[in-house]
């Protein structure tokens, strides 16, 4: 397209440019004219495009990546590569979130594997396919992530400075086998060593049935327990461990609210099973006391 050129393409470039501010509203004319070449060549300048005042196949291409929104399209790893707003929307997401990606709007595997976290957290189909389902988890989580930079690391406040959380939150750690009771033993008996008013308890001292505002932590080690509807959080990346504890305890729709936490094993480096047991209820403990903050930001 270049100037005098009219018509329905010469429009929709213009209403383009008009919604990245290139172009007033009033200068979309649907004729080429030289206040569209100006704000062509201006949009070229901004996005390390060789400076022209014509529309060509790269310029086309470059709006039409630029002015795509989060949950426009079905996003998945496929050859060539998505890329475009959109994709950058949903990576900035994803690593507010704890998730951590490339940030470069191209939907490669690392991005794939993020988003594939991400559902698993979320309880849904870890499938690594942005569609309706996931873009609606991500919606409902905007105040999580919009406007804040990515990736963050999370906030290990100590146990100290995080006792007045451990009263106000009412949870229920639990395993499965004796590694993982062991976890949630462990966790209890430091939160309580805390703060002796502690509402974070493990099931085995729990003296009456958790009521529906007790949030349930299960500690699995591995895939074991992964249920659908039930955010599963895995370990891996500690650093944005609190990140990832907060999206999923926002996600927890059941009645009494769920989470589960998976393990990478029963052993952490050399130490053996009562050492292993200790780092990972120091660990865990801190990451939940810092997404309990992050909640009442």
């Amino acid at each position: 397209m270049q100037k005098n050129d009219t018509g329905a393409g010469v429009l929709d470039v213009q209403q383009k440019l008009a919604e990245l501010n290139f172009l007033a509203d009033s200068q979309v004319t649907g004729t080429y004219d030289d206040a569209t070449g100006v704000a062509v060549s201006a949009f070229c300048q901004a996005n390390g495009l060789p400076a022209t005042t014509q529309v060509n196949e790269k310029v086309w291409a470059a709006l039409l990546d630029a002015t795509f929104h989060l949950g426009d399209r079905t996003l998945y790893l496929r050859m060539p590569h998505f890329h475009g707003n959109d994709v950058k929307q949903l990576q900035n997401a994803l690593n507010a979130l704890g998730f951590a990606c490339n940030d470069d709007g191209i939907f490669g595997a690392y991005t794939e594997l993020a988003l594939r976290k991400f559902q698993l957290n979320m309880g849904l189909p870890s499938d690594g396919i942005a569609g309706a389902f996931t873009y609606r988890a991500v919606h409902n989580l905007h105040h999580s992530w919009e406007g804040k930079p990515g990736p963050q690391a999370a906030v290990h406040l100590g146990f100290a400075r995080a006792s007045d959380v451990l009263e106000r939150n009412a949870l229920c750690l639990f395993g499965t086998d004796s590694f993982t009771r062991s976890v949630a033993a462990r966790m209890s008996n430091l939160a309580l060593a805390t703060n002796p008013a502690s509402k974070i308890v493990s099931a085995d001292s729990l003296l009456v049935a958790p009521d529906g505002d007790m949030l349930l932590v299960q500690i699995v080690v591995g895939q074991e327990g992964a249920q659908q509807n039930v955010p599963f959080v895995t370990f891996d990346e500690e650093e944005t461990l609190g990140l990832r504890l907060r999206t999923a305890m926002g996600a927890a729709t059941q009645i009494p609210p769920r989470i589960a936490i998976s393990l990478p094993s029963a052993q952490w480096q050399d130490a053996g099973e009562g050492r292993s047991a200790q780092h990972y209820a120091i660990a865990l403990l801190d990451a939940i006391c810092a997404a309990l903050s992050l909640e009442t930001e």
